[in-house]
């Protein structure tokens, strides 16, 4: 990964500044999720605020950033199309609810079930995600309404001002990492275009296109403290059947990218952070909007980039970025919105180049093309699909590709005794996937009266490993001839059926191990 860690300590200063850091580049991702789902910008203003406090201060992964994100936005936008924003705070607090009980029950460990390319694959999707999100600021709306992209001067002076940003949060790190050089480059950006007084789009004109015409000339991104209220809906049987498929959707998708995002700040800062607490966290914080009127949200890989990147390590970091946002809501919108969308663009692509594993062009040539083919289909189900999907059919991608590599794994060495005994010496998993492999190893018809499987070197997974078993014990009964096993667990030999009956199975020295079965239930 490219790397643009420039400090991996925590402390004080750097957890505030980089705090500040991210606050800023908070504000308009909030509201444009805002809009996405169909919700005022507030809606998304406090989410981010109290998705950002709550997980900094209870989740499991100090330095990572939570607050509105698009992947739970596309999913809440036909819910609140059809019943209102107030269905969808009820939503928000069944999935937080959902979200806590998967914390309670420890269920943040089946994230490291995610294969190695599917992981790359979601991080190299949400960096093109986070990139191509980013060109939408380079579209105008033109005198009939409709938006359209940047021609002329317009373009060149935001191209020219989101390299300058670049160029700065590049090149500082090299002279010194006493401040993060994404809050220098935001502030230089700024007064740079004040200063000259250059016509550059601002966080404000970005919200006003937004909004209808006639809302404009009012629209501000001042607000009032969050208050509690309980959602305006019925309470009845009705109301949990609309909600709770949305609720379900909602509370995967961020479960999902919480954790990833979790994993991907572990490798970068050689820390461990705690699923099981990050999934309450997650739950905590849903509710609470839901009761406070925040559309909720999840982990956001682009924030807690920048927060790494600029240094911030501990828990203050996000508490910091939380409250400083309520801050700007509360007292200091003006000064938000006078804020280039160039340098915020510019911070965002600087993201999209630190998330972006362009190691994996390097992997994919020393890996099988199984693995390569996964990395790629996770890649394009996240961008043109959903994060959750994308990461789900990656994963079951890979276990296919597991269990039909291991399925022609398991071979069988033959030798005669001194006896005139066929001995078959089983290497390899007996499992549903290789039962059929398994059963050409041996020819009933044609070896000797009697005949042995060593499974010394191998392991019977599941029931269709004991049935295949079974079905062989009878082949060789109907042929008359004998049939011993040796080295099969204790608990095998009970689940046996068939075999039992008329085959010696030698239990002396026989390993212990468990085997998956229906049977056991």
């Amino acid at each position: 990964m490219f790397d643009l860690i420039t400090n991996k300590d925590s402390n004080v200063k750097n957890d505030v500044l980089s705090g500040i850091t991210v606050a800023l580049a908070l504000v308009p991702e909030a509201v444009a999720f805002a809009f996405v789902a169909g919700v005022e910008p507030m809606v998304g203003l406090y989410a981010a605020f109290m998705m950002g406090l709550i997980t900094s201060a209870i989740g499991g992964r100090p330095g990572m950033i939570s607050g509105a994100t698009g992947a739970m936005a596309v999913v809440m936008v036909s819910l609140v199309a059809m019943h209102g924003v107030q269905y969808l705070f009820v939503a928000v607090i069944l999935a937080g609810l959902l979200q806590l009980m998967a914390g309670i029950f420890k269920l943040g460990k089946f994230i490291r079930l995610v294969p190695y390319p599917v992981m790359l694959g979601f991080v190299n999707g949400l960096a093109i995600v986070i990139f191509l999100a980013q060109l939408g600021q380079f579209k105008v709306l033109d005198t009939s309404g409709i938006q359209v992209w940047m021609e002329g001067q317009m373009l060149y002076l935001m191209l020219g001002l989101t390299a300058l940003t670049m160029a700065i949060i590049f090149f500082l790190p090299k002279l010194t990492s006493a401040v993060p050089a994404s809050l220098v480059a935001i502030l230089t950006v700024t007064a740079l275009v004040h200063g000259l007084d250059l016509e550059a789009r601002t966080v404000i004109d970005f919200v006003k296109d937004m909004v209808p015409a006639e809302q404009r000339d009012t629209v501000t991104l001042a607000g009032e403290l969050p208050s509690f209220a309980i959602p305006a809906v019925p309470f009845t049987l009705e109301t949990l059947y609309i909600v709770l498929p949305t609720s379900i959707i909602l509370a995967l998708v961020g479960l999902i990218e919480s954790l990833l995002t979790l994993s991907l700040i572990d490798d970068l800062t050689d820390t461990r952070g705690k699923g099981n607490r990050e999934c309450i966290g997650q739950g905590v914080a849903n509710t609470v909007n839901g009761f406070f009127g925040g559309m909720g949200g999840c982990a956001m890989i682009g924030q807690s980039m920048i927060n790494i990147n600029s240094g911030g390590r501990g828990r203050l970091s996000g508490i910091t970025a939380a409250l400083v946002l309520l801050a700007f809501i509360l007292f200091a919108a003006p000064l938000i919105e006078m804020i280039p969308l160039a340098a915020l663009v510019g911070v965002m692509f600087m993201v999209v180049i630190g998330t972006f594993e362009w190691a994996s062009f390097k992997i994919i040539r020393g890996v099988n093309k199984e693995d390569a083919f996964v990395l790629f289909a996770v890649t394009a189900i996240t961008v043109y699909a959903d994060l959750a999907i994308a990461v789900i059919v990656g994963v079951i991608m890979s276990a296919l590709v597991f269990a039909w590599k291991h399925a022609t794994h398991i071979v069988a060495k033959t030798h005669t005794d001194k006896d005139g005994w066929k001995i078959y010496e089983v290497e390899g998993p007996l499992f549903f996937g290789s039962v059929l492999h398994f059963k050409d190893l041996f020819d009933p018809n044609n070896d000797p009266q009697d005949v042995v499987i060593d499974f010394n070197d191998s392991r019977i997974w599941d029931s269709s490993g004991l049935d295949a078993i079974d079905n062989l014990a009878e082949k060789y009964r109907q042929a008359g001839k004998k049939l011993h096993i040796r080295h099969i667990s204790e608990e095998c030999r009970d689940l046996l059926t068939k075999a039992q009956e008329y085959v010696e199975i030698n239990v002396a020295e026989d390993p212990r191990y468990h085997v998956a079965s229906d049977k056991l239930a």
